[in-house]
C-alpha cells in the first residue's frame, strides 16, 4: 500500500513539473494576432497620383513605404512605386521575413538585418515581433556583415562621419567603425555611410527593444547588448529587388532555412552571450 502511495505521490510530482514547464515554455512565446490579406499582389503605379488619392491613409502609407524601402518624403520623389492589390493585411505579411522560426526559440531576442532585400527583422524566442525597411551602405561603403551586439545608444548624436549630420534614436553595433542602426532619410536604395537607415517609427521602436552593453570599465565590456545580423550582399548594379514583385510575389521571401543558414555560425556565442546577461541580470536583481 505504501509502496503505491509513493508511486502515485511521484508520479503527481512528475506531472505538475512537467505542467510547470509547458507553462514555462509557452509565457516565453509571444502571442500575437495578425491580421493577413486575402491574397498578395502587385502593380506599378504613378507615384504622383497614388500619393493624391491617398495622401491621408496612414496604414495605407506605411505599406506602400515598407515595400519600396523608403520614407513619405522619399516616395513623393519617385516617378513610379510598388502597390499591393490588397491593403487588408499587417505590414509583415508585405515584408521577406518569415513570422516563426522554431531554430531562434532560445533565442530571447536577435536582431537581423538583410543587404539584398533591405529589410530587418526583431524577433523574441523565434517569433517575429517586428519588420520594417531600411537603407544600408552604399557601395563604396558598404555596411559589415556578420555578428555584432547593440553597444551604447543616444536620442541624438552626431555622425563620426560628418559633423552636419544629426543622427536620432542612434543605437550602435560597431564602436570602432561607428557603425549604428538610426533614423535617417530612406531613398529607397542603399545610401548610407555604411550605417542602418531606418524610419522613425522603427527607429524608436528598435531603441527601447535592444538592450544596451554594461561595461566592466572604459576599455571592456562586461555585459554585451542584443544579438544583430547583418546578412547577404546587394546587386548594386541591377534594378530596385522589389521590382521583381509584380512577376512573383514572393520572389524576395526569406525562408526559415535561409533565417538558419544565416545566424548558424554564431549561435553558439550568441546563447553565451545571453547567458552572461541572464546571470548578470540576476545578481543585479538579489
Amino acid at each position: 500500500m505504501k509502496s503505491k502511495l509513493f508511486l502515485l505521490s511521484f508520479l503527481t510530482l512528475i506531472t505538475l513539473f512537467s505542467c510547470k514547464q509547458n507553462e514555462s515554455s509557452v509565457k516565453q512565446k509571444k502571442q500575437i494576432v495578425r491580421k493577413q490579406p486575402k491574397s498578395v499582389s502587385y502593380k506599378i503605379e504613378n507615384a504622383k497620383i497614388w500619393l493624391e488619392q491617398n495622401a491621408t491613409d496612414i496604414s495605407k502609407i506605411e505599406i506602400v513605404t515598407a515595400i519600396n524601402r523608403t520614407d513619405k518624403k522619399n516616395l513623393a520623389k519617385q516617378d513610379s512605386i510598388v502597390i499591393p492589390s490588397d491593403f487588408s493585411g499587417d505590414v509583415v505579411y508585405y515584408l521577406p521575413f518569415p513570422l516563426e522560426v522554431n531554430y531562434l526559440e532560445d533565442v530571447s531576442k536577435v536582431l537581423l538585418f538583410s543587404y539584398p532585400t533591405q529589410t530587418f527583422a526583431a524577433y523574441e524566442n523565434g517569433i517575429l515581433v517586428y519588420s520594417g525597411p531600411t537603407n544600408m551602405g552604399r557601395k563604396k561603403d558598404k555596411t559589415p556583415t556578420g555578428l555584432f551586439f547593440t553597444n551604447w545608444k543616444a536620442e541624438e548624436t552626431t555622425s563620426t562621419f560628418n559633423d552636419e549630420w544629426d543622427l536620432k534614436w542612434n543605437f550602435n553595433i560597431e564602436n570602432k567603425l561607428g557603425v549604428g542602426f538610426h533614423e535617417y532619410e530612406l531613398p529607397g536604395y542603399p545610401a548610407s555611410h555604411s550605417c542602418l537607415r531606418l524610419l522613425e517609427k522603427d527607429a524608436k521602436f528598435l531603441y527601447d527593444w535592444a538592450d544596451q552593453w554594461v561595461l566592466a570599465d572604459k576599455e571592456n565590456v562586461k555585459v554585451k547588448g542584443t544579438p544583430v545580423v547583418v546578412f547577404g550582399s546587394y546587386d548594386f548594379d541591377g534594378e530596385k529587388p522589389w521590382l521583381q514583385l509584380l512577376k512573383n510575389p514572393k520572389a524576395l521571401d526569406i525562408s526559415i532555412a535561409e533565417v538558419e543558414k544565416q545566424v548558424a555560425p554564431f549561435l553558439k556565442s550568441i546563447l553565451e552571450q545571453q547567458k552572461i546577461r541572464e546571470d548578470y541580470t540576476k545578481t543585479s536583481a538579489e
